[in-house]
């Protein structure tokens, strides 16, 4: 009886049930007609390196950063507003420059995009989960409960997102006050940008879920006996994520932009934990007394992440539309 190793026989049986081993998943993966499009759209290529760059510099910041901006000890108010490296009166330990503090401009830059980054994930997850959750029960069940979750939606909908975060955060500084506030900006934050941005999510889904639920696959299910979560989360859900994909990556860079917009505007991160956004409100007050570096850097490397964001965010929308293949 010849041989047979552990990998082999793994394969085997694999083979025999019907389940793709790692090879053949990432077989399928690279033969996909998403790969190929992928690739054959340079500036989407580009897009997804630069994104993938900016990601790796912010998430690696305590690595990659020269200083670290959020260390009090390593900062001297005699290095503020140093001018970067290619200007008179430089000083090559600070490549961008410094702030107003002394911190070095670079460091901030990756640890502010962190931060704008992980509020920006944090809030699209949960505007995801509530308005998915919300869309799936109005498109499945109908009648009142449908009624009563679309016309709050389309309520809130009057509103500017901007607006119902100011709402929130205001609440926020009254119930918690402005010192407590501080402590809390970051859960907040996210707070005010998920129930701004979940009625994207739920009208999509029950659009989506109102065609699925007539559906055989559907109809069998209820025939005989799934109890409706169980087939609202696993038949309907997977074929109503495609255009929520698609959502989430476009969300997640108005997400950082509004962000952004609250820290610039006070409301934000504080100035301890400067994200972007509160790093370009700093740079302001410097812009037209000859230190521009301290709010064009930020605000470029804003512009520059959410460009790429927006770019895959197109890329994958065609990519997902079959009447655009």
């Amino acid at each position: 009886m010849p041989y047979v190793s552990n990998e082999e026989a793994k394969a085997a049986i694999q083979d025999r049930a019907g389940v793709p081993s790692e090879q053949g998943r990432l077989t399928k993966i690279l033969d996909s007609d998403m790969f190929h499009s992928f690739l054959r759209s340079k500036v989407t290529v580009v897009a997804a390196c630069g994104t993938l760059i900016l990601f790796l510099l912010a998430f690696l910041a305590p690595w990659v950063a020269p200083h670290n901006p959020f260390d009090l000890a390593s900062i001297s108010i005699l290095d503020a507003r140093v001018p970067p490296v290619w200007m008179e009166y430089a000083d090559p330990r600070f490549l961008l420059g410094t702030d107003d503090q002394g911190r070095d401009l670079l460091s901030a830059i990756f640890y502010g995009m962190r931060i704008s980054l992980i509020v920006g994930f944090c809030s699209v997850i949960a505007a995801a989960v509530l308005g998915i959750s919300l869309g799936l029960v109005a498109g499945y069940m109908g009648g009142r409960v449908d009624a009563v979750i679309m016309r709050i939606a389309d309520v809130q909908l009057t509103f500017p997102a901007i607006l119902i975060a100011l709402l929130i955060d205001g609440v926020a500084a009254g119930i918690f006050g402005s010192i407590d506030r501080e402590v809390f900006a970051f859960y907040i934050l996210i707070v005010s940008l998920s129930l701004s941005f979940w009625v994207q999510y739920a009208r999509t889904v029950r659009g989506s879920t109102m065609v699925e639920k007539n559906k055989e696959y559907v109809q069998a299910a209820r025939v005989i006996g799934i109890p409706s979560v169980i087939i609202m989360a696993r038949h309907i859900l997977p074929n109503v994520m495609g255009p929520v994909m698609v959502i989430a990556t476009i969300n997640l860079a108005l997400a950082i932009v509004t962000e952004a917009t609250l820290s610039f505007l006070g409301v934000g991160m504080p100035p301890t934990q400067p994200s972007l956004g509160t790093l370009i409100a700093v740079g302001n007050d410097f812009l037209y007394s000859g230190e521009w570096w301290i709010a064009i850097f930020p605000g470029l490397a804003l512009a520059l992440l959410v460009l790429n964001v927006n770019l895959l965010g197109d890329w994958l929308r065609d990519a997902l539309n079959p009447k655009l293949r």
